[in-house]
């Protein structure tokens, strides 16, 4: 593989990977456009974003902990809560643009309907407004939870079915008081909700739907964050941190059959935990009625795999996302079973003027992820990192997501997850420097050439 220096970069999406996309190209004196759909940025943490990609409902507060979340370069403010809401991740991501002077590389409003990739490289971008744009390399931000996945449950059901994408707050966009309501799922959101819509002053009859079982995690411990004492490990072998970390959590977590949950299969790193401080007291008090998967539907009456029946008025399926490029030919580049096999999560092989940021689930933190991800983009965009030929870079693949893949669950939510801090220590101290020792390799065969 020859070294790639591009005359002109795209980024589809200016949420949190295409921000930070933008940011280290600037950092590299590389010249970009980023294209987004939106009036503005922040992606899935724009609540109430125009271009319907925010999954994000009115209660919503972030998962990880600000220690774990902070990027790199551009520390959170010590004056948030350990756990922010929405509106601060919000503030967060538009002081971030406003202090890299990234707002004035962004056509707003401008969709990429279409992305045409040329036989001898090279892309021309179709956009919404009817113009196209071309560039010599793509990068690929457009997240991966704004389309809904929904289960195909036998019978017919008469009630309103909402996917939790679309769940704002209990008046919106259904009115959510004195209902009948079956959440389906065991997520972080299907707890959320759960939680929500199970206040005894709003009415509601709410029972919840699990076709497995899930480790339920408490956010605090000993006063602490928990995903502080992980942080604590990096070093820490990783088989030897995968048995600590399974036995400790499951035992904080508890056995969620005493809430009526079922026991997980599985140990508690094979799968993504749900956390929630509230779930199981909602359970335990009875607010909440645990059931198993649904086994049918029968107009008003939801039937479960025990043999229980329920009348429903509103299903809620917080049941997950499909990743879906509705800008490529299906035939060009798609990821059937949410698989799609990237190198370093980033690049693909054999189409060299091709990058993806943000495209996997990053245990326990998304936005140094994307922060590194967006540094080796920025490398290679510059023609000061290049990854191996592609044989050896299918061969990589295969071995990373052995690595990260192959004691987990083969579910669709799972397809594209890494574990944050050895795939970035891996991407600082080996991939980066090893990547540019060959481009400097390149750079002399070239000049020898010539």
């Amino acid at each position: 593989m020859g070294l790639f220096q591009p005359s002109s970069t795209a980024i589809i999406g200016a949420g949190i990977a295409g921000l930070t996309a933008g940011k280290m190209l600037s950092d590299y004196g590389v010249p970009y456009t980023c294209f987004e759909a939106s009036d503005r940025i922040g992606g899935n943490w724009a609540f109430g974003n125009p271009n319907g990609s925010s999954s994000a409902y009115r209660s919503l507060h972030i998962d990880t902990s600000k220690y774990q979340l902070s990027f790199r370069d551009f520390p959170i403010p010590e004056t948030y809560p350990d756990f922010p809401h929405h509106s601060l991740i919000k503030r967060y991501l538009d002081d971030y643009a406003t202090s890299f002077d990234l707002l004035d590389r962004i056509a707003f409003d401008t969709a990429v309907v279409r992305a045409e990739h040329h036989d001898q490289g090279g892309w021309t971008l179709h956009l919404g407004n009817g113009e196209r744009h071309d560039a010599e390399f793509l990068v690929v931000a457009n997240g991966h939870h704004w389309d809904p996945r929904f289960p195909d449950f036998p019978g017919h059901f008469d009630g309103e079915v909402i996917h939790s994408h679309a769940y704002i707050d209990p008046a919106h966009p259904l009115d959510l008081r004195d209902k009948r309501i079956l959440v389906v799922g065991l997520g972080n959101s299907a707890a959320d909700i759960t939680v929500e819509l199970s206040s005894r002053s709003l009415g509601n009859t709410v029972h919840l739907s699990t076709r497995s079982g899930s480790w339920i995690v408490p956010k605090y411990m000993a006063g602490r964050p928990v995903d502080k004492y992980g942080a604590a490990l990096p070093f820490v072998p990783r088989p030897v941190y995968r048995a600590a970390v399974n036995a400790f959590a499951e035992f904080i977590s508890g056995n969620p059959e005493r809430w009526g949950l079922p026991r997980p299969e599985h140990r508690f790193l094979d799968a993504h935990g749900t956390q929630s401080v509230e779930l199981p007291l909602r359970l335990g008090s009875g607010d909440v009625s645990p059931k198993p998967n649904i086994s049918g539907l029968d107009g008003a009456r939801v039937c479960f795999e025990d043999g229980s029946s329920a009348e429903i008025d509103v299903i809620i399926y917080a049941t997950g996302y499909n990743i879906s490029f509705p800008f490529f030919d299906p035939e060009f580049l798609s990821a059937p079973g949410n698989r799609i096999r990237l190198y370093k999560r980033i690049l693909q092989p054999g189409t060299p003027d091709l990058a993806f940021a943000g495209l996997a689930q990053s245990v326990p933190t998304l936005f140094p992820f994307v922060e590194c991800q967006a540094r080796l983009i920025a490398a290679y965009a510059a023609g000061e990192y290049l990854p191996p030929p592609a044989p050896e870079m299918e061969r990589i693949i295969t071995a990373d997501e052995q690595r990260y893949l192959g004691h987990v669950l083969d579910r669709p939510r799972h397809t594209q997850q890494v574990e944050f801090f050895p795939y970035e220590r891996q991407l600082r101290l080996e991939e980066l420097p090893e990547g540019r020792r060959r481009a400097q390799a390149a750079a002399r065969a070239r000049e020898l050439v010539a």
